[in-house]
């Protein structure tokens, strides 16, 4: 609704006002005028999957617009028999398939000018069991882009593993950081003293 759409954007200015770190924007993203909205409101990038999947070209518009680097394509995944890979692109939550394989969608994508991609397993989501490694690493095997692992996560050697084994570039974390398990400054420290690079 246009209230709703008012309501988040003012939390969004809010936020992006309170935060030192840059701020990325996902879920419901479905049009140039919603990049355009959340860029005036101080996003530093955008997160895009549904709307990336129902209409390509909505990839190559919106990295032609804002650049490359500004936009995300997350692609949830779930393991599956029916395509090449094992990895099944998934939309609307996780709920519906599409009969799209993950790292041959990842490479479209890419072709399209996204500046970094957001694979999350759905299988692995919420359990706090680990990462999908053999689908990071094979979306991040098959790219140039900039790959952040995502979905399961529950133990700071997850994080290394992500990182080490499944070649992502970044880890997104969830549950761990907003139920207070780990801070990030935890993690963080975690990772340089095992040699990962990260900012302080």
């Amino acid at each position: 609704t246009l209230e709703g759409r008012k309501t988040l954007m003012q939390a969004v200015r809010r936020t992006v006002e309170k935060v030192a770190v840059p701020l990325t924007v996902g879920g419901g993203i479905a049009s140039l005028r919603d990049i355009r909205a959340l860029m005036k409101a101080g996003v530093a990038k955008v997160s895009i999957n549904t709307a990336a999947v129902r209409n390509p070209d909505f990839v190559r518009q919106a990295a032609e617009e804002f650049g490359g680097e500004k936009i995300t394509v997350a692609i949830d995944t779930r393991k599956s028999s029916q395509v090449p890979s094992g990895f099944e692109v998934v939309v609307s939550g996780g709920t519906q398939p599409t009969g799209m394989d993950a790292v041959a969608w990842a490479r479209k994508v890419e072709g399209l000018g996204a500046g970094a991609i957001l694979p999350t397993s759905m299988d692995a989501d919420g359990t706090q069991a680990g990462y999908d490694i053999p689908m990071t690493r094979a979306i991040a095997e098959a790219l140039s882009l900039p790959v952040i692992a995502s979905g399961g996560a529950g133990e700071l050697e997850h994080l290394y593993q992500a990182i080490t084994e499944g070649k992502a570039d970044a880890v997104l974390v969830a549950s761990i950081a907003h139920f207070g398990k780990f801070t990030i400054r935890q993690m963080k420290e975690y990772l340089a003293e095992r040699g990962i690079f990260v900012r302080l």
